[in-house]
């Protein structure tokens, strides 16, 4: 006789309350894509989530205060040709966000106080390198003027280049990105440059990028299972840490204040496991 084991769950029992509808946005259609992305990004003045679209990829950005149900013809963030991945805020200014896409393109936008009247498909500049997808892209904590990204597969043939729009008052951010051929770009997002190439360092699909406080160094996690730090301007892994979670499933990984790194993985069985390392 075979007994079926339930394994024990402290949230087992544990019901949430949801929230009243004047405190939520109701009928968007998030984006159904198979990605690890938390597929929304917030500020003090917006909150931005990757939607579904026909013929491309987009987002729908909208005002803190303007919760409710959202019009199903409210304008999108669209000019990317396949599915958005990664969406990301400048922390130096409240109106730029950058989109990362299956279109090996990173973009990013200027976004306007008031709500267009139409969809926004003009970029400031579209940064192309990547020959396949790019899903990571994080703005350059303290920096005005980087940007990094990642993905799978060699650079393109040409060096790589951007496009830059026209804008009045625009002050260039620096941000990086991530993509799936393994390979990390670090880019002069007021030029369309890329500053530097960070390669070799991964042998398979990088899961997250993380900046530490000052913008001096960054952690990495990637599929082969293992935790790098890198200083991105001696272009060298400075720290390595095999195995931080013995799983299968993905490891995040991001600096804390301190200085320290703080892990989320799996073990073996799928349980849960969080890791702090010095």
């Amino acid at each position: 006789m075979s007994r079926r084991v339930v394994r024990q769950s402290k949230f087992r029992h544990v019901f949430g309350q949801p929230v009243k509808a004047d405190q939520m946005y109701e009928d968007i259609r998030v984006s159904k894509v198979t990605w690890d992305s938390s597929f929304c990004a917030v500020n003090p003045k917006f909150v931005a989530i990757i939607v579904e679209s026909g013929g491309g990829g987009a987002f729908i950005v909208l005002p803190l205060a303007k919760t409710g149900r959202v019009d199903k013809n409210h304008p999108l963030v669209t000019g990317h040709t396949a599915p958005v991945l990664d969406i990301d805020w400048c922390p130096h200014n409240d109106n730029v966000i950058a989109s990362a896409s299956e279109d090996t393109t990173v973009m990013v936008w200027q976004i306007p106080d008031y709500v267009p009247v139409r969809n926004v498909t003009e970029p400031v500049v579209t940064l192309e390198g990547h020959s396949k997808r790019v899903g990571i892209i994080s703005w350059h904590p303290t920096a005005r003027n980087v940007l990094l990204s990642a993905g799978k597969g060699g650079p393109l043939g040409h060096p790589p280049q951007g496009r830059v729009g026209s804008v009045g008052w625009w002050h260039p951010p620096r941000r990086s990105s991530a993509g799936c051929d393994n390979l990390v770009i670090l880019w002069n997002v007021g030029t369309g440059e890329m500053l530097l190439v960070l390669e070799d360092m991964h042998t398979d699909l990088i899961y997250n990028v993380g900046w530490n406080r000052n913008g001096s160094l960054l952690v990495t996690t990637c599929k082969d299972k293992k935790v790098r730090v890198i200083d991105p301007r001696k272009q060298q892994v400075v720290a390595e840490k095999a195995k931080p979670h013995d799983g299968a499933r993905p490891i995040r990984a991001i600096f804390m204040a301190d200085g320290k790194i703080f892990t989320t993985g799996f073990s073996k069985m799928s349980e849960r496991q969080l890791g702090l390392w010095d």
